[in-house]
């Protein structure tokens, strides 16, 4: 029996190449993007709903209209995410909001809708694309480490609430990926960087370790750096 996932922020980046990799194998795909039209071609078997993190109400409408179209969730993995520069000397109010919004609060909005139906799964996987951000401070970005570190406390939070329900969560931390979010502030040219596809096959292989098999965080690293 095919296994359903849910995936927010498809449509480019890390999450598009997750939901490349999943198809790959043979998984039904709901993927959460703001510009369903982008998609629509791509995955034909897939439901791609039109999902706005901000919206207090959009994880529970997407969990709805997937347990509708395929009756349970076996996966869901909380990619969307935003980097906006953030530091104590001059972020703002408005730019924190967002970045807690997007990063923290949603994910949080979308497990929560999704909890019950994890559960009747029996070995249901959540996956928190979080960031190296959320394990150490190395710069001064301040509003995007505070989110990045609560996704890490989020991430052992299911852990916990799912364990005796077959639930196993996992935190997968990667520094600079190739994508559009890292090329404006990486200092690395792109072939150095992790990319979105080694980012997917880790994911995927995860998802299909076994229930005694569970690990909480994957670090991934495209350079050495000393990490406590």
């Amino acid at each position: 029996m095919q296994k359903v996932a849910m995936i927010s922020g498809a449509s480019r980046g890390i999450g598009r190449a997750i939901a490349d990799e999943l198809d790959r194998r043979g998984y039904l795909l709901s993927l959460g993007v703001r510009n369903p039209a982008g998609l629509n071609d791509s995955y034909a078997d897939s439901l791609v709903f039109g999902y706005e993190a901000r919206d207090p109400e959009a994880g529970r409408r997407w969990v709805d209209a997937t347990i509708e179209r395929f009756g349970g969730i076996d996966v869901l993995i909380s990619n969307a995410g935003i980097c906006k520069p953030i530091s104590l000397e001059d972020g703002t109010d408005e730019l924190l909001e967002e970045t807690l919004d997007i990063n923290v609060k949603a994910p949080f909005r979308l497990i929560q809708a999704a909890l019950p139906h994890l559960r009747r799964a029996g070995n249901a996987r959540v996956i928190q694309i979080a960031s190296l951000s959320g394990k150490r401070v190395k710069n001064l970005n301040a509003g995007y480490q505070m989110s990045k570190h609560a996704v890490i406390a989020l991430n052992h939070a299911v852990r916990r609430a799912g364990w005796d329900d077959g639930i196993r969560a996992t935190a997968i931390c990667p520094g600079f990926v190739n994508t559009e979010m890292a090329a404006g502030i990486a200092d690395l040219p792109p072939e150095a960087m992790s990319q979105p596809e080694d980012i997917a096959r880790l994911v995927a292989n995860t998802i299909e370790m076994p229930n005694s098999a569970s690990v909480a965080e994957i670090l991934v690293n495209c350079r050495h750096e000393d990490l406590f």
